[in-house]
């Protein structure tokens, strides 16, 4: 897909994320802190996306200052009209257990924010990715890539980037859902 294709969906795409985790925020204690056989529970996974997008947007705005810096030293123009962006390639980082990853120590949730402050950071941090994207609004992004790890990505522009933390966040989703089974079923055991 063109530049401008890619940067309507990746902006649709942080719009839903952000609209798709308003739900989890609202379930009472008892769902909020259920902890599967398995797994984090969802108070846990919603902190642990909170921490992981930290960490990737330190990158994001990183590359969003070296890709506007490029900007004004190269033809972007001429590098739009030949440049492709496959977000495709990061689909599979919205599949929960689709691949392997450990993740790092510092992306573990720890349970020292509360609900509300968790909230109004995940509120904040989809909005900055938003705003970044504005900045780079002309095309910017694709001057920028740096090296994605998970599922063996590679170089990531800008774009790609924000796209993965949108993707990322809708993995947990998927996760806290079957956390959410987990617990209907424990629950429909007792009636």
């Amino acid at each position: 897909m063109n530049i401008n294709q890619a940067i309507n969906v990746i902006d649709k795409e942080l719009s839903q994320t952000l609209s798709d985790y308003q739900h989890w925020f609202t379930l009472n204690p008892e769902e909020l802190s259920f902890k599967p056989q398995t797994g984090w529970s969802i108070e846990q996974i919603l902190e642990h996306v909170t921490l992981t997008n930290h960490f990737l947007l330190i990158l994001i705005r990183k590359g969003t200052r070296k890709a506007i810096e490029l900007s004004t030293k190269k033809d972007l123009n001429t590098i739009k009209e030949s440049s492709q962006i496959n977000l495709q390639e990061l689909d599979a980082i919205a599949i929960h257990k689709s691949f392997d990853w450990v993740r790092p120590d510092h992306m573990e949730p720890k349970g020292e924010q509360e609900l509300g402050q968790i909230r109004a950071l995940l509120d904040n941090q989809i909005n900055e990715c938003k705003e970044l994207l504005k900045e780079m609004n002309n095309g910017e992004g694709i001057l920028y890539k740096t090296t994605m790890t998970v599922n063996n990505l590679g170089k990531i522009d800008v774009y790609q980037y924000i796209y993965f933390l949108c993707q990322h966040a809708k993995r947990h989703i998927v996760q806290m859902q079957k956390v959410m089974d987990e617990y209907t079923g424990v629950e429909g055991l007792g009636d």
